[in-house]
């Protein structure tokens, strides 16, 4: 007889034997070294490859006892046996077979710790393919539980997602039809597999509101929490060109529809809760929760009203302005964010409240919240610190657009808010261009108090001033102060000493002693340094005997990357140019103060 038919022999004689010894045994009679003994020969058999000797085995209706008490011990060797048969092969199947059978045969409490067990336990890369694998079987357990069955769906799911969470989630759109760790596909079994306790949940509210129904929807709820958090907070849920079914999209709208079918969809969006949130003693556990929780409401307001899903249940009677308010707290967790898909998410739903709304429909008032503050300076930190171009440039256009939406007294405060905090010469001078052209606006088109007279006088103290005075590193602040210089001009040219409704001819002296002349002495400052340091760099040069000669240079105090002399020479010079410009500006802005104040003499004389 061959060897192989000896060990085949073997393999099922040794399960046949533990089988028959059992068979004779009460259930309640079973002892741990019969567990083991079963283990072990259904093991062998698995591992040998004899699944369908297994399979008769499991089939037979007098084995059901035994197998209801010990056939959730063969899950592990079972599972890893599937994935070792290719897709083909007639022993996967018989294994598949076998799986069904413990589903619908084993004792369901512990079967349900077994499955958890064998998910808990499996490796990150085959993490997706375990729970696709067991999610039938789970289901099926969990839909036979009596006790706790709230309480075990809701174990389920957090264990998944946990499993699931460190994955990296695919966001281009290679990634996404690559799939290769099969989160995509993962995720939308995941929600097929919540469904029938979805059905359940809602058939019992149309019926009551019993305590255990109540339990089992906030189960739900934490699960749509946390796939708003994870993985969607981090997909990229753009439609992409050559994705007709957008895995991640599908998976949104499903988290949708739940939160719809179990009446939690409209007060997420309207509150800050989530759920029953547990009372933690632990300070850090709460911060976490609340954390978790502030990331997947600011994540659920994406998907309504950017992506528009859910956006048909959604009640067509709110302001924009509202809205915009609601928005506010969500708009602010995502732009303190640093990772592109979540600071994207903030700016497109920042711009999708904005673009609602008229342009200075947004009243003053909306200032006093803290977010209308918080926000704007977020906006800011994007503008000059991400290292994603295209974010950067789309938080530009979008903090104009917020400036827009404000009435007059609104872009008033705003415009000093962002002078006192924003601490950034490009973005100072970006605002000053905007008070030059609300002064333009009042002036010119409708009388405006607040871009006009005492209100005006108070702003200009912020702008027409050099923050150090004449110790101000100019190069630093050039920016700043070429627009500040540009408003001046504007002033004196527009407005005559005699109308005087900026109120800059009254305050001249002030600006003249704490920005003209400052300027005048730090400009002195500045070209006499550059032109000494242009000196020395020329001198050891020639010393050198060679342009290739590599050292730093420190430029408004951030030491440069290692350059040659020439290069270094090109910087300097390109200092004293903007030193140049700045000068001709200020004299231009001098020249005027002369001609008008003669006239003004002229005329009186």
């Amino acid at each position: 007889m061959p060897e192989e038919q000896n060990q085949t022999i073997m393999a099922v004689d040794e399960l046949q034997a533990i089988i028959q010894r059992c068979q004779i045994l009460e259930e309640a009679d079973f002892k741990g070294e019969d567990f083991n003994l079963f283990q072990v020969a259904g093991q062998k058999c698995l591992e040998d490859g004899y699944a369908a000797q297994l399979l008769e085995v499991i089939q037979n209706e007098k084995n059901k006892v035994i197998i209801k008490s010990m056939g959730w011990n063969l899950i592990c060797p079972l599972v890893r046996c599937i994935f070792m048969y290719k897709q083909e092969d007639d022993k996967r199947e018989h294994c598949l077979k076998i799986l069904h059978q413990l589903a619908q045969l084993c004792n369901p409490k512990e079967l349900f710790l077994g499955l958890l067990e064998q998910i808990e336990q499996t490796s990150a890369e085959q993490v997706c393919q375990t729970v696709m694998l067991l999610l039938q079987p789970l289901q099926t357990v969990l839909l036979k539980l009596q006790n706790k069955k709230a309480y075990s769906v809701g174990l389920s799911l957090a264990m998944i997602m946990n499993q699931l969470t460190p994955l990296p989630v695919p966001y281009t759109k290679q990634q996404i039809q690559e799939d290769k760790l099969g989160l995509c596909q993962c995720c939308n079994a995941v929600v097929d597999f919540a469904k029938p306790f979805v059905n359940e949940v809602v058939k019992n509210m149309e019926k009551s509101s019993e305590y255990n129904d109540m339990e089992l929807k906030e189960e739900l709820l934490k699960f749509c929490m946390k796939s708003l958090k994870y993985p969607l907070l981090t997909a990229q849920l753009e439609q992409v060109e050559g994705i007709e079914e957008h895995p991640f999209r599908h998976f949104a709208i499903e988290i949708i529809n739940i939160l719809w079918d179990i009446r939690e969809l409209i007060p997420l969006v309207f509150s800050h809760r989530k759920g029953k949130s547990p009372h933690w003693e632990n300070q850090e556990f709460a911060d976490i929760e609340r954390k978790n929780s502030a990331d997947s409401l600011a994540c659920l307001s994406y998907l309504m009203f950017v992506q528009h899903f859910g956006i048909d249940c959604f009640p067509m009677v709110f302001s924009p302005s509202y809205l915009l308010q609601c928005n506010m707290m969500h708009i602010e967790v995502l732009l303190k964010r640093t990772e592109e898909s979540m600071l994207s998410k903030g700016l497109d739903l920042f711009e999708s409240c904005l673009l609602r709304m008229e342009d200075n429909s947004l009243l003053h008032q909306y200032l006093e919240f803290r977010d209308f503050i918080n926000v704007p300076q977020d906006l800011v930190k994007v503008m000059t610190l991400c290292p994603i171009e295209h974010l950067r440039k789309k938080s530009l256009n979008i903090l104009q657009l917020f400036i827009d939406k404000f009435d007059a007294e609104g872009k008033y405060t705003l415009f000093r808010c962002l002078l006192k905090t924003s601490n950034h010469a490009g973005v100072e001078g970006y605002i000053i261009k905007n008070i030059k052209d609300q002064i333009h606006l009042s002036l010119t088109a409708c009388d405006n108090i607040w871009f006009t007279g005492h209100h005006l006088i108070s702003l200009l103290d912020l702008v027409l001033l050099l923050p150090e005075g004449a110790e101000t590193d100019l190069l630093q602040n050039s920016d700043r102060i070429m627009a500040s210089l540009n408003l001046l001009r504007y002033l004196i040219i527009k407005d005559s000493e005699s109308d005087n409704q900026t109120g800059v001819w009254t305050t001249l002296a002030k600006i003249e002693q704490n920005f003209l002349k400052p300027l005048h002495v730090g400009l002195n400052m500045s070209k006499a340094h550059y032109e000494a340091e242009i000196k020395n760099k020329k001198e050891n040069r020639r010393e050198a005997h060679s342009s290739n000669t590599v050292c730093s240079v420190t430029v408004s105090g951030e030491k440069m990357p290692a350059m040659t002399t020439e290069m270094q020479l090109q910087v300097l010079h390109s200092a004293l140019f903007t030193f140049d410009l700045i000068e001709s500006v200020l004299a231009r802005v001098e020249e005027l103060i002369e001609v008008k104040i003669k006239a003004v003499m002229d005329e009186n004389s």
